[in-house]
């Protein structure tokens, strides 16, 4: 039930924010640049996040948004970026949906002479800069941690995100590389849930009825699924017997961390990633140098350390 409640405030509430952003025509921002965002979906709280430091940002420095969300569909996205090219916009944030199927819109921005930055995920083709962390060394983070805490042996579920995402991709090479490196670990299944709470639930009472106390770990590659799958565990009287870590440090996960329902979480600076990519975004605008590639260190959150992270 929290899972709906949450999934339809978000609506709601992505809808106001795209409402507000676009009123920012208003005076105070009317001789300021205009930059547009084109997020994978507001439907997710860590998108969310990054979202609102870009707002936030913006703010500061009288910057007008166009802020959309491109609801997980790369087709969308190019067609957003499409409308951000003819609308004459000064720069363009994007939120990539897929590394190959978002790559058209990079090129596009690029082609129509707009400088345009990649936020936390990647496309192949080259933005004119990335602003994000390294998520295969977030897989690392995670499957290192699973392998510890069982000693180098057990067996393991890994939860995917959207398949061909670079979340996906990376956060999957990093955990497979621990996995090569400790050979008593076994890799039971693995399937996506598509970055959601509910789709993971649903997955985790397919595994539990297909593997029972078979079970040792669960990697899931983000938070949303990482609750989902505690919950099926929990309710299965399993929990205590299976360790779940996942990523980005919601903070759903981190009070389930400080809770001792959630093993571990790997933190994602949402609020760096946004503020940098619009302060890059500017730089770029006023043909000031900038880095390439900024990336933004992931940390591993388990219970001796998540008061740091708790506010």
């Amino acid at each position: 039930m929290k899972g709906i409640f949450y999934m339809v405030r978000k609506a709601i509430s992505s809808l106001f924010l795209t409402a507000a952003l676009w009123s920012c025509a208003g005076s105070e921002t009317a001789n300021g640049p205009v930059i547009g965002v084109s997020m994978l979906s507001l439907q997710n709280e860590f998108v969310v996040n990054v979202a609102d430091e870009i707002e936030k940002k913006a703010g500061e420095h009288g910057v007008k948004l166009i802020m959309v969300d491109a609801e997980r569909s790369a087709l969308k996205q190019v067609e957003q970026v499409e409308s951000f090219i003819a609308q004459k916009v000064d720069a363009i944030i994007l939120n990539p949906c897929e590394v190959e199927a978002s790559s058209p819109a990079v090129e596009k921005a690029k082609a129509a002479g707009i400088p345009i930055v990649n936020v936390n995920s990647a496309t192949n083709a080259s933005p004119s800069a990335f602003v994000g962390s390294d998520d295969v060394e977030s897989g690392r983070i995670a499957m290192r941690y699973i392998a510890e805490k069982l000693d180098g042996n057990g067996n393991v579920l890994i939860m995917h995100g959207y398949m061909g995402q670079a979340a996906q991709i990376q956060r999957d090479k990093g955990a497979k590389e621990i996995l090569a490196a400790n050979p008593g670990l076994k890799l039971l299944a693995e399937q996506t849930a598509q970055w959601d709470r509910s789709k993971a639930m649903s997955l985790t009472e397919n595994w539990i009825q297909s593997y029972g106390n078979q079970i040792s770990a669960i990697f899931a590659q983000n938070d949303e699924m990482g609750m989902g799958a505690v919950k099926a565990l929990s309710e299965a009287g399993l929990k205590d017997k299976v360790i779940v870590v996942s990523i980005d440090a919601i903070p759903d996960a981190l009070q389930a961390v400080n809770k001792g329902n959630l093993d571990a979480t790997v933190f994602q600076n949402a609020v760096e990633q946004g503020g940098q990519s619009l302060e890059t975004a500017l730089k770029l605008i006023n043909k000031e140098p900038v880095e390439r590639t900024v990336l933004i260190p992931f940390k591993l959150v388990t219970k001796d350390n998540v008061s740091e992270y708790l506010k």
